[in-house]
């Protein structure tokens, strides 16, 4: 339940046209679904603006479909990250109408009219494109309008330099890169507004799987910066939402 299902309810209540009782049925559990094995968090999208986003790689399909039905229940946007193939056959054949995307693996099935502001998703290379994926689709799934920049890495500036109006033009970006990560703080210091920098495990040795990434975006010198952590596209595109849902509001 969503605050703008909250209010409508409220308002039938209040009008005669639900009684008391039914508003408490759909009101009884509110705050949270009891599986066993999972408690979900069916209050989150009335505290928060968006529902609870399911993380699909540790859990059986049986249990991501069980936390799914729960949600579709109670007419909530599903968010699946992290899923196998072979588990998003299992939603994709329980909820047709819901999308599986393989290059983010994340299966969204969208439920309601979330609204955000403008969000760009930039890459340093195509070899980080995975990651980006899964900040485009959650930013996108949370109501954001985003646009894609990918493969503008430092290795050649002027890929970058030829995009930066379409950058600033955002409310928020998502900046992937792996290797050194030099491309967040770039990035920061060329568009005045915030910049979320993702690492990516993308690199050879000495990369250590994104902590020299990770290590670069953490010390950098661009203010606007704030740094997730390695390979975590969902936090970035779920973080630079959040800041375009703010920033389109006003």
């Amino acid at each position: 339940m969503d605050e703008k299902t909250l209010t409508r309810l409220l308002e039938q209540v209040k009008g005669g046209k639900v009684s008391v009782d039914d508003a408490v049925g759909q009101l009884k559990d509110l705050p949270f679904a009891e599986l066993g094995y999972a408690t979900v968090d069916t209050h989150r999208s009335l505290r928060f603006g968006f529902p609870e986003v399911v993380l699909g790689e540790p859990k059986t399909a049986e249990q991501v479909l069980g936390i799914v039905g729960k949600l579709v229940e109670r007419k909530q946007t599903v968010l699946v990250t992290r899923l196998q193939s072979e588990k998003a056959e299992a939603l994709v054949a329980a909820y047709p109408k819901g999308e599986y995307h393989a290059v983010a693996r994340i299966f969204h099935l969208k439920q309601g009219k979330p609204k955000a502001g403008k969000v760009t998703v930039v890459t340093a290379g195509t070899g980080d494109i995975p990651v980006a994926e899964e900040a485009a689709i959650t930013a996108e799934a949370m109501g954001a309008t985003v646009k894609r920049v990918y493969d503008v890495g430092v290795a050649g500036l002027h890929r970058l330099l030829r995009r930066r109006e379409e950058i600033q033009d955002a409310h928020a970006a998502v900046v992937v890169a792996g290797m050194e990560g030099a491309l967040a703080s770039v990035v920061g210091g060329l568009v005045g507004i915030p910049v979320v920098a993702v690492p990516t495990s993308v690199g050879y040795g000495a990369n250590f799987g994104g902590v020299s990434a990770l290590l670069t975006m953490v010390n950098s010198c661009a203010s606007n910066v704030a740094t997730m952590n390695i390979d975590n596209g969902f936090g970035g595109g779920f973080y630079a939402a959040l800041i375009s849902r703010t920033k389109g509001q006003r």
